[in-house]
Formats: C-alpha cells, sequence, structure tokens
C-alpha cells in the first residue's frame, strides 16, 4: 500500500492524532488513545488496533498484554483530517484497562461523576505481571 494517504492526516505539532475506538457492532465509543504516523500504518497493515502510548513513549498493540485485541473493521478520518475513527470487534468485550467494555464508564449526576458500567473482569486477573 503506497503511504501517500498518510500525509493527508493533520498531524499535531508532536505528531500525533487522537484516534477513537468504536464498536463496529454497537456504535458505542470504548475508547480515546493517539496514533503516530507508524501506529496508524501499521494498524492499516495488519489490521489491528495499534497506538502511540504517550506515558511510555512507546507504539502500543492493543491487548499486548490482556490479551484484548481490537480487531479494526474500517479506519475513517474527520472532515478536518485531526481525528481517527476505527471500528472495531473488540475481543473479550473489554476495551478498558479497568475491565469494563468502554473507558466512558462514568455519567455525571447532580454534580458527582458516578460509575455506572460493571467490572466485567479484575484488572489483576486481565494484568497479571
Amino acid at each position: 500500500m503506497n503511504d501517500a494517504w498518510l500525509n493527508k492526516v493533520n498531524w499535531s505539532a508532536d505528531g500525533l492524532v487522537p484516534a477513537i475506538a468504536q464498536d463496529a457492532a454497537t456504535g458505542r465509543v470504548l475508547m480515546v488513545a493517539w496514533m503516530d504516523r507508524e501506529a496508524l500504518k501499521r494498524t492499516a497493515a495488519t489490521g489491528e488496533a495499534i497506538y502511540w502510548s504517550r506515558s511510555r513513549k512507546k507504539l502500543w498493540h492493543k491487548g499486548e498484554e490482556s490479551g484484548h485485541i481490537q480487531k479494526v473493521k474500517e479506519i475513517r478520518i474527520d472532515c478536518d483530517a485531526d481525528v481517527i475513527l476505527l471500528q472495531v470487534e473488540q475481543s473479550g468485550g473489554i476495551a478498558c484497562h479497568t475491565g469494563r467494555e468502554s473507558c466512558f464508564y462514568s455519567k455525571l449526576e447532580n454534580g458527582e461523576w458516578v460509575a455506572t458500567d460493571a467490572v466485567l473482569k479484575n484488572p489483576d486477573e486481565i494484568y497479571k505481571r
């Protein structure tokens, strides 16, 4: 695949672009992460989500530790070319490191953030270090 399509992305000054992972079947937003050029290129080539970890300063293949890989069904870009949308099939039904389906599990209720989604699997069982 020719890499010219990567030049169409409006990368930030630090060479990153936000990437939204959305469940391809339900439309639920699972998580938001960051991608650099190499992460997006590898995601397109492998069909699995690969992100740039800002905290670890390295590429991060989603599910490399947890087994909760994201199979990419479709890659889209927004009208300003500065946000990537990945429509994915989430392995194990867990996208969040807290053991929940989505990282967006808290909702604002009466001035407080309330966790509304159950933990599907204890993170200690997911991340055996």
